[in-house]
């Protein structure tokens, strides 16, 4: 049985998801489960959790709960990483309340603008230490990235480590069913071919029996039928002619359009919800919460639709699956930078991750997409090299910041955001 690795695991909610989409698969049943966290009260809640979903699945992993990278790691066949390197106190909070102090608003923050940028930064360091265990401990080990920023903490380790590291999200087929109930087509009768970056990957196609459902999309448009939630999104594909992968509150942030401090006529036009990751993340604190006191009860198991049980599954078995991952760009995308981060399906099977070769975006897509790589490669840069002066680079190349701010601010709007994350971030020249 594999050796599986849980790096955040007192992420309860999505550890909990996770785990109970492997143990499921009886393959997988007996599995050795090794739960990792820095935070010993809520690893001890992961691990009673965990062992609550192994009885109610019938399943017979074997279980360790350790504050130990090194013994977390040794001998892993596959790590599935989950952190918040800060957290929501005191680092989330910092890349939302400093940049709204020179009027810079946001929705998210963890993928690009400024609070993308902070992120990368205390994060990737951390990574890089964790593909270093792995170099000594488990080097043929697949490590399963889930935390963001997805495309930059990626390409750094890509760049940093032989490690063979992929990058899961759920915005691609979770998109993919949001756009199936919209035009009233069951979604396992849609294939669908999607292809970018990460958060702003497209569909290339999106048909049900060599059928285009592009018409169908475009009517929900004319119809009047635009969820409220997705108005964002349904303009991007009336301007651009293709649907975007990720939600409408992500994409408002990566271009210059629509939230603007002296237009906020089209903040409520567009309905976009500022701060909402700091709702979320209260929302899961109190979840998180809810769950210690649950313990006792019957717990309900479902299957999420996240990738990393499937890819699990598929290299232990062989059985072939095609997954969305986000891997290094050799030659899959051609007009965008070799080595930077894309998103793309892969076959998986017993020869490992397999990244499907694109070719060519639509040359609107592949530009659009350039604007967010530029902000990525520079903060990467940063963060490999530890040279101050490019994350002052990537804040004047962000679109939203820099439709926003002035070249004096955003210096400033850096240099406290540095001052304020303090330990979290390393000694920059």
């Amino acid at each position: 049985m594999p050796k599986i690795t849980f790096i955040g695991a007192g992420s309860t909610v999505f550890a909990r998801n996770l785990l109970g989409d492997i143990l499921s698969f009886p393959e997988l049943s007996s599995a050795s489960i090794s739960l990792y966290d820095i935070d010993s009260e809520r690893l001890k809640t992961s691990e009673a959790v965990a062992h609550r979903l192994a009885a109610a699945l019938g399943a017979t992993p074997q279980f360790e709960a350790t504050t130990d990278r090194e013994r977390a790691l040794d001998g892993a066949d596959y790590a599935i990483c989950m952190i918040q390197v800060g957290g929501y106190r005191p680092a989330t909070l910092i890349d939302f309340e400093i940049p709204k102090k020179y009027g810079l608003r946001q929705a998210i923050a963890d993928t690009l603008g400024i609070g993308g940028i902070m992120r990368a930064l205390r994060t990737i360091p951390v990574l890089l230490g964790m593909v270093r265990d792995m170099e000594r401990l488990c080097p043929a080990v697949t490590f399963l990235n889930y935390v963001n920023p997805m495309a930059m903490n990626c390409w750094a380790i890509n760049r940093a480590s032989h490690i063979t590291t992929v990058g899961l999200c759920h915005s691609v087929q979770g998109t993919a069913e949001q756009l199936a109930r919209d035009i009233g087509v069951p979604i396992d009768e849609i294939n669908y071919l999607a292809a970018g970056i990460n958060h702003l990957a497209f569909y290339l196609k999106f048909e049900r029996n060599g059928q285009d459902l592009y018409p169908l999309l475009h009517q929900v448009i004319a119809e009047g039928r635009v969820p409220d939630w997705n108005r964002v999104r349904y303009e991007i594909l009336r301007r651009l002619g293709y649907f975007v992968t990720e939600s409408s509150e992500h994409f408002a942030e990566y271009v210059p359009y629509f939230i603007k401090r002296d237009r906020p006529d089209l903040i409520e036009r567009f309905n976009i919800p500022l701060d909402e990751y700091l709702r979320r993340c209260e929302a899961q604190i109190k979840e998180w919460e809810e769950q210690r006191g649950r313990l006792e009860e019957p717990l309900e198991v479902r299957r999420s639709h996240e990738y990393g049980s499937l890819i699990i599954h598929s290299l232990e078995t062989g059985q072939p699956r095609v997954v969305y991952g986000n891997v290094s760009n050799e030659h899959l995308i051609y007009n965008l930078p070799p080595g930077c981060c894309v998103e793309v399906p892969c076959l998986v099977d017993k020869n490992g991750l397999q990244p499907t070769r694109i070719g060519s975006l639509p040359p609107q897509l592949a530009a659009l997409m350039q604007t967010n790589i530029n902000v990525q490669a520079l903060t990467v840069e940063a963060a490999l090299t530890g040279k101050l002066e490019h994350i002052y680079h990537a804040a004047m190349l962000d679109p939203h910041a820099a439709a926003e701010l002035d070249l004096g601010q955003l210096w400033s709007l850096i240099d406290e955001l540095i001052a304020a994350h303090g330990d979290w971030l390393p000694e920059y020249s």
